[in-house]
């Protein structure tokens, strides 16, 4: 598969995640784990990372969420806001999925090489794509190794240390196939069939 067809392969399932219910989760859940059974791993890390996100995502829609009290107490989260706390969840839940899906099949190099592809095309509007593919090559590689304590002093400070940086950022994209292109009309399809439904 093309880096640039998974990008955006993922997300089209990101964007349709906002219109499923729990079936098509389940669905998505299910072809996400068939696709890498190794998968969960990954996915797991992502979640026990994200634990509080999910628990403070959930606590402000049960209650926030206008509706009948669980057991008519005044301090309860609503019946309501309960069924919409838990469905946001599982909604990102399955992004978070669809995350580690993506980084376990492009790695870092293959995202970057899918978003030169992708962005490829609004060179010719006059957008100079490749600063942005080359700082987000940086970043990406920042983010592998852990910086020493206050380094963000140093880096402020405009310390040589800092500024470096590979001086050679090799891509490589395979050739565009048909399957690729069914791949991307597909992905279109199911994610209009998720905001239709």
């Amino acid at each position: 598969m093309h880096p640039t067809t998974a990008l955006i392969a993922w997300l089209a399932a990101v964007l349709a995640t906002q219109f499923l219910a729990y079936a098509g989760l389940a669905l998505l859940v299910l072809g996400l784990m068939l696709a890498r059974p190794t998968l969960w791993r990954s996915w797991f890390a992502y979640i026990r990372r994200g634990r509080w996100l999910l628990l403070s995502l959930w606590l402000i829609l049960a209650y926030n969420t206008p509706g009948e009290a669980l057991a008519d107490l005044p301090w309860a989260p609503t019946y309501e806001g309960m069924a919409e706390a838990s469905l946001q969840a599982t909604r990102l839940v399955a992004m978070l999925g669809c995350l580690a899906w993506l980084f376990e099949h492009l790695g870092r190099d293959g995202l970057v090489s899918a978003l030169w592809g992708l962005l490829r095309p609004l060179q010719c509007f006059g957008f100079d794509t490749a600063r942005l593919v080359v700082r987000l090559s940086l970043v990406l590689e920042n983010l592998q190794v852990r910086p020493e304590k206050g380094a963000w002093k140093k880096m402020l400070a405009g310390d040589p240390d800092f500024a470096g940086g590979p001086a050679v950022l090799h891509l490589s994209l395979p050739l565009w196939v048909a399957r690729d292109t069914l791949l991307v009309l597909a992905s279109a399809g199911l994610l209009l069939g998720a905001i239709l439904s």
